[in-house]
């Protein structure tokens, strides 16, 4: 049975990828596994330790939290860091032991991936977004709302300022982009490349990543609600998330208008105020607890993932369909083709105004029968989009089992 060390930015989850990384550390505990958990930060988490898992810290604050001058040197790579993962490895390490590297690009740093590289047959890297390949983690370019299908620093993606704030913060990613190249070589035997949907792979693979090393682990999600949501009964569209324009919300709330449907929006960011007064008709709840998200899914016709960019995987979407919601999303969402295919939903581009407006009135007039059929291939689970969370530690596993099986030498202490 392996031991395994899991490092991640943060102990406490704000996000997905560190609710994933305590979710992984308290389901292995439970198998019976040595499980360590190493965060940057210092902050306690007691389910950790009632869970059985060893928790220690790097003791490092946030990029976000430091001064400006701290956060643009440390986030390039930050030295206590590598001196912290490279004295855990040298006192740890065994022939069995599993690195496994969540979330790193908030406080970690590229230094995490250095002091690993001994160990690389027995490293998993999980591709949580982009941040491996692109600069800015999106594949997207921000000042035209669009996907970027640019190589990652090349020429053009060089001379192209695609960053959220300004060409400055493009240069800095590039750097760090470029010390990420040292202390991850690309063509290393690591153990793998963890992607959460296949199709990130053409955008890992334009990053330099050879398709050898790309495994895919999709994330694990479970329904919003033990029973089947009867949308068929139900009108009204629901959106949860981050209230930002690449979230192609203001592209939504005008298409609803036009359609004239009503519309729920379950989240917060920085557009909420200005979205709220401007958009009397729209319901919007902000921030709310996983009961409550319930029982905002139970009134709903459908949940709509509108982004301008290539998201990943988007959790909200699998489990809004395995609650028996239809899911209408972006055609850059790479869960788009599997959700049109299977019956479960439908793509749209919601940058052509007059189509996302068709397809939401076309959607809201449909007969309940199909609505419910949809509803009811969503409940089924057997589409595939996702895994459960035991299959997704049985999974995972079985990737230890075949890095393992290698035998990386350990590391002398």
């Amino acid at each position: 049975m392996p031991r395994v060390v899991i490092l991640n930015d943060a102990s406490v989850a704000r996000g997905g990828a560190t609710g994933l990384a305590l979710l992984q550390a308290k389901n292995l505990a439970a198998r019976g596994i040595e499980t360590v958990f190493l965060a940057a930060d210092d902050l306690p988490n007691p389910e950790l330790a009632a869970a059985g898992v060893a928790h220690r810290h790097v003791g490092a604050a946030p990029l976000m939290k430091a001064p400006r001058r701290v956060a643009a040197t440390r986030g390039l790579y930050n030295r206590q860091v590598a001196d912290t993962v490279a004295r855990t490895i040298a006192r740890h390490d065994t022939p069995d032991t599993v690195y496994h590297v969540h979330s790193w690009s908030k406080t970690l740093t590229a230094a995490v991936f250095a002091p690993l590289a001994p160990v690389a047959p027995r490293v998993f890297i999980h591709a949580h977004d982009f941040f491996l390949g692109c600069p800015n983690g999106g594949f997207m370019d921000y000042r035209a709302m669009r996907p970027c299908d640019r190589v990652p620093l090349s020429m053009s993606c060089l001379g192209t300022q695609c960053d959220k704030r300004n060409y400055a913060q493009k240069g800095w990613r590039v750097t760090r982009q470029m010390i990420l190249a040292r202390t991850l070589p690309k063509d290393a035997a690591w153990g793998g490349i963890l992607m959460i949907h296949p199709g990130m792979a053409p955008y890992l693979e334009r990053s330099g990543y050879p398709a050898a090393h790309l495994r895919t682990l999709r994330n694990p999600a479970t329904a919003l609600v033990p029973e089947r949501v009867r949308a068929e009964d139900n009108r009204g569209l629901l959106f949860i998330g981050r209230v930002e324009a690449e979230k192609g919300i203001e592209d939504l709330i005008r298409a609803a208008a036009r359609a004239g449907v009503p519309l729920t929006v379950v989240g917060d960011g920085p557009l909420r105020d200005r979205l709220a007064a401007a958009h009397p008709q729209v319901r919007f709840t902000g921030w709310l607890s996983r009961p409550a998200i319930a029982a905002e899914a139970r009134q709903a016709r459908a949940l709509v993932m509108p982004s301008r960019y290539p998201e990943p995987f988007g959790l909200v979407a699998a489990e809004a369909s395995l609650s028996g919601l239809p899911v209408i999303l972006s055609r850059s969402a790479l869960l788009a083709a599997e959700i049109a295919e299977r019956g479960l939903g439908y793509a749209c581009d919601p940058r052509d105004a007059d189509g996302f407006a068709d397809l939401l009135a076309g959607f809201d007039a449909m007969e309940p029968a199909e609505i419910a059929s949809m509803s009811r291939r969503g409940a089924a689970g057997t589409a595939g989009l996702c895994a459960s969370p035991e299959g997704w530690i049985d999974d995972m596993l079985a990737l230890y089992d075949a890095a393992l099986r290698r035998k990386g030498a350990p590391i002398a202490a």
